[in-house]
């Protein structure tokens, strides 16, 4: 495993880490269907043997599960790795009708943050990120306001935040923050002038989804999905082209030896202003084959010339 520099905060971390949206379950849906507690576990376990330092989840995965089992399972080895949540999504404390679906206020992230806390067995984060705010609140500005108090209280060591756009990249990094989180694969290279303007400044990326929501392997799923992944409300259309993509770049690549996943891996870990990526593992197996990329050799010119890149 090698590691990189997490932006400017003089931190390093492993520049695979682990995205733990999956291992929420599918109790309330939006997810990756069915998983087992004792295999999350378990993969979350042997991400830390394979030198995997940076786990990466949210406050509303599973509404709070996924949280849950990062705190059962790294509880006791607290100071050896790099744990980011989210906060934002409001609707999982739906006793609370104050509270409304999407909150970002002061009030409403502090209440977040200790409940956060406490699913994961600890006393500071080492990264809150705002769980992709509207663009205008980004512009504002004030809605970092809490998360610098945060910081110099001692809650967070860093901050940063999730986003969707181009647009929203560009208004956070106005602001003094410590990371941005956006998609970045080889099918959705989209992001690259964010991800340029934030290594310029020293904020470190979390490229999410490297695999395209698990298409950007060498057999991808056509469906049919369980009934709450996410992949199932997504058009036919949709999917087919996605898979299709996938078959036609496993052909292209038929000269490497690697998986088409850990080629894709590799694709987003060439950009410099990558810190880490997350691709999401609810098995030890899908696991290991992920943090494999870091090892495998670089895409060549060849290779890039074949994406256009």
């Amino acid at each position: 495993m090698k590691y990189r520099e997490f932006g400017k905060t003089g931190i390093k971390v492993s520049e695979v880490g682990m995205g733990c949206w999956a291992i929420g379950g599918n109790q309330f849906g939006n997810s990756y269907g069915s998983t087992d507690d004792v295999a999350s576990i378990k993969t979350i376990k042997r991400a830390m043997e394979l030198g995997c330092d940076f786990f990466d989840t949210a406050d509303v995965y599973g509404h709070g599960h996924s949280e849950e089992l990062l705190g059962l399972a790294l509880h006791k080895s607290r100071d050896k790795v790099f744990i980011a949540t989210k906060v934002g999504g409001a609707y999982m404390y739906g006793g609370n009708p104050n509270w409304g679906s999407v909150n970002f206020s002061e009030d409403y992230i502090r209440f977040a943050l200790e409940k956060s806390l406490q699913r994961l067995k600890t006393s500071y984060l080492d990264l809150y990120q705002l769980h992709n705010p509207p663009l205008q609140l980004i512009k504002d500005g004030k809605i970092f306001d809490v998360l610098g108090e945060l910081k110099k209280e001692g809650k967070i060591k860093f901050f940063g935040i999730s986003i969707h756009t181009w647009e929203e990249g560009e208004a956070a990094l106005k602001h003094e923050i410590d990371s941005i989180q956006c998609v970045f694969n080889m099918l959705d290279p989209k992001q690259y002038e964010v991800i340029e303007g934030a290594r310029v400044k020293g904020v470190a990326i979390i490229a999410r989804e490297p695999l395209c929501n698990g298409f950007l392997v060498d057999n991808p799923k056509r469906g049919p999905f369980e009934e709450g992944d996410i992949r199932n409300q997504m058009p036919k259309n949709y999917v087919e082209n996605l898979a299709g993509a996938a078959k036609e770049l496993r052909e292209m690549f038929k000269y490497r030896e690697e998986p088409l996943s850990q080629i894709a891996l590799k694709y987003v870990l060439m950009s410099k202003g990558v810190s880490v990526t997350i691709p999401g593992a609810k098995t030890p197996e899908q696991l290991e084959q992920n943090l494999k990329a870091s090892d495998i050799p670089d895409l060549t010119e060849k290779d890039l010339e074949l994406l256009g890149s």
